[in-house]
């Protein structure tokens, strides 16, 4: 069974009910609900929520409720592992399940994303497929500034390497994490010590959107998007 959880807790603080909070038009969570209803990779489509709220608009969309998350596991300090395991649990999966958690705040995913990385996690030699996207300069030529405010390399030996001969680095692109139930459920990390396999997107479709500033970039991005397809 093929399964899309997607967390949405209430409590987001930086951006106030982040989760539901309209992005051109529509609850943010929205985009992720229909990507994922529209892939047809998935048997059932669930919301793990602790808010009411959420749950509603969430099941206006399709999404699945078929539980109410657990304050111990809604806090600042739960992690997506966390999350995941228990919403593995609560809806008594088996390991060899594959489940996608798929971020409520990706309005950028894409189906076609989805479903490469559900073929790619289905040849039984992967932990994890995930979203990631190339950093876009050398982060071996990478800056810090000292307390005096002076400025230092972190690599010194890169002072005079060429961009184009250094290798290139790449980050995740907080989209999703499409793995086998086995590996949340013995909280696998998805980058360490894991057999995890990198979906690469392109820049232009990625963006994590944490302040204000970035969810008006984000919409800004969103809608010269659409245009282009449009056109």
């Amino acid at each position: 069974m093929n399964i899309a959880i997607i967390p949405a807790r209430g409590g987001s603080k930086r951006i106030p009910r982040k989760n539901i909070k309209e992005f051109c038009g529509k609850p943010i969570i929205a985009y992720s609900i229909k990507a994922a209803l529209k892939s047809n990779c998935f048997d059932r489509v669930i919301v793990s929520t602790d808010d009411h709220g959420i749950a509603e608009i969430s099941q206006s969309y399709g999404a699945e409720i078929p539980f109410i998350r657990p304050k111990v596991v809604s806090d600042d300090f739960s992690t997506t592992i966390d999350v995941m395991q228990h919403a593995i649990s609560a809806l008594k999966l088996h390991t060899h399940d594959k489940i996608c958690c798929l971020y409520a705040t990706a309005p950028f995913v894409q189906i076609k994303d989805l479903a490469k990385a559900c073929n790619l996690l289905s040849d039984g030699s992967l932990d994890y497929v995930f979203s990631a996207t190339e950093f876009s300069f050398p982060i071996q030529r990478a800056l810090r500034i000292k307390n005096d405010g002076l400025v230092d390399m972190y690599q010194k030996d890169h002072i005079n390497t060429r961009s184009q001969d250094l290798e290139k680095s790449y980050h995740d692109a907080g989209q999703f994490y499409f793995g086998l139930a086995d590996s949340f459920i013995k909280g696998k990390p998805f980058f360490l010590n894991s057999q995890s396999r990198a979906l690469l997107l392109p820049s232009y479709r990625v963006i994590d959107i944490d302040t204000e500033d970035d969810w008006k970039r984000a919409e800004l991005m969103f809608k010269l998007l659409k245009s282009d397809n449009e056109a």
